[in-house]
């Protein structure tokens, strides 16, 4: 848990209060927002790499530029609405965030909600570290590297490199669906998060988001379509500790997931919840 002085260090946080939404002051309605908001993209993610290959993107700089991000969807139009973030202040320490994964949205923006409250590392694809620009500004924030093409290595890198990350006091998200997904199906939803929270006695936070108002591109992903009329929802769980094997947690965590999104108006999004 980050203590006060650090806290306060955090300029416009989200985590203050349980429940965030977006000031109505803050949306601008842009004739082109998706040319808005790839513009401002670009700029922070050239001012980012410059920091990273400095060697001075620490995880205030990390923050910073999440906010950005944030704000700069939010002057495009869309609206932002994050609940539970009281949640977070009830696990001391570090905990495992385990969420679904829907579009580039969320590993950009859940920085700036979460970071103020604890320190944290995102579980990425080996191959996103390649990236021209984004790969040094991931190399910079101390990531947990996966190939995505055998799961036994995967599971073995998670556990001994997670293990290493919550031991020094880091928090880290982990998206069990593998690859990014609209639909949130419980057959394709592991439980690598909740194995690794086992292993190091931590808990696990679960995270329900909707996020296509920033929609996988055809060609590349990052690049996909800015919608405004589509709000955007972010919502933190309770802490969950593990118990015997995980299965009732796992379902617990799926329901959680699958409930938020039936609360929010879109079931279609749900598979096998």
């Amino acid at each position: 848990m980050a203590n006060m002085k650090e806290e306060n260090a955090f300029l416009n946080r989200v985590s203050a209060n349980d429940e965030y939404i977006t000031d109505s002051s803050k949306q601008r309605k842009k004739i082109f927002p998706s040319l808005y908001f790839f513009r401002n993209m670009l700029r922070i993610l050239i001012y980012s790499n410059r920091y990273a290959k400095k060697g001075i993107y620490d995880s205030f700089k990390w923050y910073d530029s999440s906010v950005d991000t944030r704000e700069s969807l939010e002057r495009a139009g869309i609206k932002m609405h994050f609940y539970g973030m009281n949640n977070l202040r009830k696990a001391d320490g570090p905990v495992v965030f385990v969420s679904n994964h829907m579009t580039t949205m969320e590993t950009m923006i859940l920085p700036s909600i979460i970071r103020p409250l604890k320190s944290v590392v995102y579980v990425i694809k080996e191959e996103l570290s390649r990236y021209p620009l984004f790969g040094p500004i991931a190399l910079a924030r101390d990531p947990i590297l996966v190939g995505r093409e055998n799961p036994r290595e995967d599971l073995k890198i998670v556990l001994e490199e997670g293990s290493k990350r919550l031991q020094a006091g880091k928090s880290i998200i982990i998206f069990p669906q593998r690859t990014r997904a609209m639909v949130l199906d419980a057959a394709l939803f592991n439980s690598l998060g909740n194995k690794l929270a086992k292993r190091n006695n931590v808990p696990v936070i679960p995270i329900a988001l909707i996020t296509d108002a920033w929609a996988n591109g055809k060609y590349i992903k990052e690049l996909g379509k800015i919608n405004p009329s589509k709000p955007v929802h972010i919502a933190f769980g309770e802490p969950i500790y593990i118990e015997g094997n995980g299965a009732e947690e796992q379902s617990k965590i799926i329901e959680f997931i699958g409930g938020k999104f039936r609360e929010w108006g879109r079931p279609d999004l749900v598979k096998g919840v």
